[in-house]
């Protein structure tokens, strides 16, 4: 970790402020597994194209997410399906910020991801006032059939492209946890490039080089298979391979 923050010291900054001009809450996201040893190596190749966000002096900020579910794990399903459209809904705290959110997902047909959310003043297990009130309006669901299910917590690394509408968020120390049971992730990297059509990417060019296959799953995804071991996972079985190979192997290649 140091190693990765000494790096970081070398990319020009970003302010939480500037990040309102690449929101991208509508977008498509693409998805790679690394492993945190080869995280450095990438790292140096783009500091050149990216910016790093920095909140309060710090460049790897801190997320703790709870996410909510039916009694039967109906949202999961509907991504272990392969459902074309689909949510996750979830309340989250920058930790650094000290900011907190309740946000709705919705991944249509077209493979656009597309975010609202609702200043909160903190997260609760149960979806209330103008939580639920978001939730009501953008969705079918409702919130008295929603249960706070695991919480998901790792550090995050934000980089913004300096010439266009992309940001790449770089996850590391995943942690799972529910109220009787915890799991943690140690040398994975999930890293998702999001924007909102088709730029230049750097990063993008840089996993192609080193053939870094595109692919992973939803934290939340992963979060469910770690802690509820006798629920269905078939369809992520690609996904779960793909990992298991990226933290023993060396890059995640074809």
């Amino acid at each position: 970790m140091k190693q990765i923050q000494e790096i970081l010291n070398n990319f020009s900054l970003i302010t939480l402020q500037e990040m309102d001009s690449v929101a991208l809450m509508e977008r498509t996201d693409t998805k790679f597994v690394l492993r945190e040893s080869d995280l450095c190596i990438f790292l140096e190749q783009i500091q050149n194209d990216y910016r790093v966000l920095e909140v309060k002096g710090n460049r790897i900020s801190r997320y703790e997410t709870l996410y909510y579910d039916t009694d039967k794990f109906d949202l999961y399903h509907a991504h272990q399906r392969g459902k074309p459209s689909r949510y996750k809904v979830r309340s989250r705290r920058y930790v650094e910020s000290d900011l907190s959110f309740f946000e709705v997902k919705y991944k249509n047909n077209k493979g656009k991801t597309i975010k609202n959310r609702v200043k909160q003043d903190a997260i609760s297990d149960k979806i209330e006032k103008e939580a639920e009130a978001l939730l009501t309006k953008i969705t079918p669901l409702h919130p008295a059939h929603l249960n706070a299910k695991l919480w998901t917590n790792f550090s995050r690394i934000t980089l913004v492209n300096k010439k266009y509408p992309e940001r790449v968020t770089i996850d590391m120390n995943l942690t799972f946890k529910t109220s009787s049971t915890d799991s943690t992730i140690n040398n994975l990297i999930i890293a998702e490039v999001k924007q909102d059509s088709k730029v230049v990417s750097p990063f993008m060019y840089l996993m192609k080089k080193n053939r870094v296959r595109e692919g992973s799953m939803s934290k939340y995804c992963y979060g469910v298979i770690n802690l509820f071991t006798t629920i269905k996972h078939n369809s992520f079985k690609p996904n779960l391979i793909l990992i298991k190979k990226t933290l023993y192997g060396t890059f995640a290649r074809t």
